[in-house]
């Protein structure tokens, strides 16, 4: 059973890009040589700061509508598509890690956000720690969901076991997402990805990090155990670790409105620590 729900109106708000949804819009803006997708919301006018959110190897911006949709009432809201994935343009070859941070930094001077809240999920965990230990000053809060991967597991074999566990757990709605994703990226990316992402030790990220940090991680995600998050939140200087109750791995698709009152209360202690 999966934590949240996942239904027909969620799956159609995130399947809708180029197409307005949810009050979210998709653009293209020339980042490094690649036409880059990323789906937005409006300003809501609050003054609170951007939320940038960062997928996982697989997927794209389309498994994060349903957190970007809880959190664009207060936040503006930002989901880019990497290279290669969503409808972001294809560069040769697939990314590792440390590219994509740096991607994602010209991306952030592309669009000129003041410093973000950012999150990363899964292998987005990942690029976002990569980008917060090498340009501290971008990063004013950082949200590691799900993060990978987990020392213990670094395989090919041990990886995709854990997924096909996962996937006993997740809505099953999800699948025509990963569907499409797997498809715009095609598969040889994803598995490069993943080879790049079982090389990376985000350890050596994690250590680095000055930005005050949440882990957010499922309950019952079998990629990220409890041994492994604990042990993250141990290595960040400043790290607190937020468990959703029956998610599993996709915790910000199935369970967005936990995970969004977390990062709420996150920044609000944040901002009143930061502010005094």
């Amino acid at each position: 059973m999966s934590s949240g729900r996942f239904g027909p109106v969620e799956l159609r708000r995130a399947m809708a890009a180029p197409r307005p949804a949810a009050g979210l819009t998709s653009e293209w803006r020339l980042v490094d040589g690649l036409r880059t997708h990323t789906r937005r919301s409006a300003d809501p006018g609050t003054g609170a700061p951007p939320v940038v959110l960062v997928h996982g190897l697989a997927v794209s911006h389309r498994y994060l509508t349903p957190l970007a949709v809880a959190l664009a009432s207060t936040h503006p809201v930002y989901v880019p598509d990497l290279p290669g994935f969503g409808l972001t343009e294809h560069p040769e070859g697939a990314y590792d890690v440390q590219r994509h941070a740096e991607h994602l930094a010209a991306w952030l001077a592309a669009y000129r956000l003041p410093p973000v809240c950012l999150l990363g999920h899964s292998f987005g965990a990942e690029v976002a720690a990569a980008l917060a230990a090498t340009r501290p000053e971008a990063v004013r809060a950082l949200v590691l969901a799900g993060p990978t991967s987990d020392p213990a597991a670094r395989s090919h074999r041990a990886q995709l076991g854990r997924w096909l566990l996962d996937a006993l757990g997740e809505a099953p709605l999800q699948a025509p997402i990963l569907g499409r994703d797997i498809w715009n990226a095609r598969p040889w990316r994803v598995l490069a990805t993943l080879s790049h992402s079982l090389r990376n030790t985000i350890e050596s990220d994690l250590v680095q990090i000055t930005a005050p940090t949440l882990v957010v991680a499922g309950e019952r995600d079998p990629v990220v155990p409890a041994q492994w998050r604990a042990q993250a939140v141990r290595l960040v200087p400043d790290a607190n670790l937020v468990v959703v109750p029956g998610a599993s791995h996709n915790v910000a698709t199935t369970a967005p409105t936990a995970v969004a009152d977390a990062i709420h209360k996150f920044l609000a202690a944040h901002c009143a620590l930061t502010d005094r």
